[in-house]
């Protein structure tokens, strides 16, 4: 059987599941709880000055049937002491001292990081995870993403508690900016062991038309909160790759955003993650998810043949590329099932509506539609929209042209095969 062991920065854990900072890490009782179902790690709920929150503070998006496709909330960092929850933390290290406890930290002063930072050795935390990433609330107060903003303060932050901290110390990086690689790299110039990203982007998940209240409504207003769940996974892969693969910068990560099952982990650990924290889908399905999370990692393995997780790690960073230099003559198009097809006629419609005019009705009076393959430009919108699983595959081409992108092309003078036809009309 594979090893499942994850190393993050020197944080060892039994599996690389681990729970992000949020309400579901608010409690020695609920980690506990997390860790008998099976989770490799937990990242505390964020401490600092205890916050009194606000009711409501969530907010979900549902599309096309699915409840909270996308989440949102307003909710703070802990509103518990820090005795009480640094005495859990001691109980639960206690308890489980194989698993990794990693205290997430933000607070304001030189002086009040020097003291939660020996808190937190002394009660066992097996790493520090710096909020630099809260959108809301706190960065009004000059916390959280406004200093994840500023790679300057970003850097001298870290360094003051690397200076303090005898354990590893991760940066949990804002999304909330225009690229995410300097910010990643002045967590490494300020000594951080590793970082984890994303931390949630800042949203207004929607409005209650019927009172004008931008969601979630907390009285009579609402304000702006952090966007979480599935939704934001394109997102969070495209920063985890776009550090992964920067040559300047080597330190370990640790990917959040949107990790639903075992393939989302894959997805992060392929593009240079060691571990995977999750919170939304823990909040919305519960604790147990991680039971099929470690199930399907493991099958996945074993049928891959990859003995550690260290193998995988950034196994897909060497084939994310620059537009610019993809194979340009690369070509596919699309080819329609016939014994799987229904009828349904929304590749057609796709088709027509949102692409290259390329699918049309039966000629023999069927229910399978046709494709102009002389046109099809294999944009595989039509596979995305069809209901049935493997009806429409895209199939690639022997056109006769040799490889080459568009880079070379601009510099060298290399040959593109020549564009499809269109079935637009020419304007005035």
């Amino acid at each position: 059987m594979p090893d499942l062991t994850s190393n993050t920065a020197g944080i060892i854990s039994p599996n690389p599941f681990w729970l992000a900072s949020a309400p579901p890490t608010n409690s020695g009782r609920q980690i506990i709880r997390a860790f008998e179902a099976g989770w490799g790690g937990a990242v505390w709920k964020t401490l600092g000055q205890p916050i009194q929150n606000v009711s409501s503070r969530f907010g979900g998006i549902q599309w096309r049937g699915q409840r909270a496709a996308g989440f949102n909330n307003v909710e703070l960092i802990t509103d518990r002491s820090l005795d009480a929850n640094f005495k859990e933390m001691a109980e639960v290290k206690r308890l489980f001292p194989k698993h990794a406890v990693i205290s997430s930290l933000m607070v304001e002063t030189k002086e009040e990081w020097k003291e939660v930072i020996q808190r937190s050795i002394d009660a066992g935390a097996d790493g520090i995870e710096l909020n630099f990433g809260c959108p809301h609330g706190m960065c009004e107060r000059g916390m959280g993403s406004a200093v994840g903003q500023e790679p300057a303060v970003n850097k001298e932050i870290t360094s003051w508690v690397k200076s303090y901290s005898s354990i590893p110390v991760l940066v949990k990086l804002t999304p909330n900016v225009g690229d995410i690689v300097p910010h990643g790299l002045a967590a490494q110039a300020g000594g951080a062991d590793g970082v984890s990203l994303i931390n949630t982007i800042k949203s207004i998940i929607g409005v209650d038309i019927d009172r004008m209240i931008p969601e979630p409504v907390v009285g009579n207003k609402g304000s702006n909160g952090g966007y979480c769940g599935a939704a934001v996974r394109p997102i969070a892969l495209h920063m985890v790759a776009a550090l992964a693969r920067d040559p300047g910068f080597n330190i370990p990560v640790s990917g959040i955003g949107g990790v639903t099952n075992w393939r989302d982990a894959v997805e992060f650990i392929a593009l240079g993650s060691s571990s995977v924290q999750v919170c939304t889908e823990v909040m919305l399905r519960g604790y147990r998810i991680v039971e099929d999370m470690i199930d399907g990692l493991t099958r996945f393995m074993v049928e891959q043949g990859f003995q550690t997780i260290d193998e995988m790690v950034g196994k897909a960073v060497p084939a994310y590329s620059e537009w610019g230099d993809l194979d340009i003559n690369f070509e596919s198009v699309a080819k329609i099932d016939p014994d799987k097809c229904i009828g349904c006629n929304r590749c057609m419609v796709a088709c027509h509506d949102g692409a290259h005019q390329c699918i049309h009705p039966s000629t023999d009076g069927g229910i399978v539609p046709v494709v102009d393959e002389s046109e099809c430009v294999g944009c595989n919108l039509c596979e995305i929209v069809c209901p049935v699983p493997d009806c429409i595959t895209m199939v690639e081409v022997d056109n006769g042209f040799p490889e080459g992108s568009w880079n070379e092309h601009l510099t060298t003078g290399s040959t593109i095969r020549p564009k499809k036809g269109s079935h637009g009309y020419d304007m005035p």
